[in-house]
């Protein structure tokens, strides 16, 4: 199979270090300044060599089989401002990452009125948002991770893992966080974190040392899609503590490899069980990383991603088809 020159703006870090697994050439483009989605490869990222920079002012010069577009951002600015002749009108992927905002139920996704494939992370998204009548895809999670970074957890605390929670605090549970936090030991690592007492940003190459650390991870997110960070977290053997809602209660299996609730203080009840229990936590962490393994598997992703792309192409060749016949 040939392989696809793909062009994606650097949105979501922790998502493109596995994507860029998919052996495919990804182009990212740049800006001075790194602007968002413009930052190139970053510097805490250990990409693979079959990711490339390329000036912004330079994508129209060559030309690609797909655009990823991962925001209305890019959809509405980002990619008029890039195409060029070259490029004419390209296949188009949107890679949703979020659950729907400001409603839950009666949004319509911005690309619903578009030409091209639309994929969710979760089938929960697929299904809480509207699509209109544009194809859908959903491609779970992958994570990719130093294999010699295993479960430890010998510090009697749990951590949260997660970017700029007093920014979004209701979606985020910085109120749970912090109500948690007063009744049992919790460090927060991530961008801005510092703010909050916690550890600030930590490079995603030395994260999963550090998580391995703590007994267990919290996810309070009352309404995000599935974090990337309970994927990484149950990969290496370690046991989630986690709010109830979005896609968690179909990975998590309470009492099993991990504990999930809608009760706050239950949740608490359940930290503080292992952080007294290590045997615990190191068995919940154990069926978690099967779980992780079985679902979440690089393998699977890369073969769901490859599809996706390629059908992204084939939708478009096949629109040009028809265009030809009708003229």
């Amino acid at each position: 199979m040939n392989r696809l020159r793909v062009l994606i703006w650097h949105i979501h870090g922790s998502y493109l270090n596995a994507l860029a697994r998919v052996d495919h050439d990804w182009f990212l483009p740049i800006k001075p300044g790194k602007p968002e989605g413009y930052g190139g490869r970053g510097p805490t990222f250990d990409l693979p060599g079959n990711v490339y920079e390329i000036p912004a002012a330079e994508v129209r010069d060559l030309s690609y089989d797909v655009f990823v577009l991962q925001t209305p951002r890019n959809l509405h600015e980002d990619l008029p401002a890039l195409l060029g002749p070259r490029q004419g009108e390209p296949a188009l992927l949107y890679l949703e990452h979020n659950t729907p905002r400001p409603d839950a139920v009666n949004t319509r996704h911005p690309f619903a009125d578009h030409e091209g494939l639309l994929v969710h992370v979760t089938a929960f998204n697929r299904l809480m948002w509207d699509n209109g009548d544009l194809p859908t895809r959903v491609i779970e999670h992958s994570v990719v991770l130093d294999p010699a970074v295993t479960y430890d957890g010998s510090l009697e605390k749990g951590i949260i893992v997660t970017n700029g929670m007093q920014g979004r605090p209701r979606i985020t549970g910085l109120d749970l966080f912090e109500h948690a936090r007063t009744r049992t030991p919790l460090d927060v690592v991530g961008m801005q974190s510092e703010e909050l007492g916690g550890l600030g940003d930590v490079p995603y190459r030395d994260l999963h040392r550090l998580m391995a650390r703590y007994r267990f991870l919290f996810s309070p997110m009352r309404y995000t899609s599935l974090p990337l960070a309970v994927v990484e977290a149950m990969s290496i053997g370690m046991p989630v503590v986690a709010l109830g809602t979005t896609a968690l209660p179909d990975v998590i299996e309470n009492g099993v490899n991990g504990y999930i609730a809608q009760d706050p203080d239950s949740l608490i009840s359940d930290m503080r069980r292992l952080l007294a229990d290590p045997d615990l936590a190191r068995a919940l962490g154990e069926r978690a990383r099967e779980t992780a393994r079985t679902r979440f598997g690089l393998a699977r992703y890369q073969a769901h991603w490859d599809a996706a792309l390629r059908e992204a192409v084939a939708l478009k060749q096949s629109s040009r088809r028809l265009v030809g016949t009708s003229s």
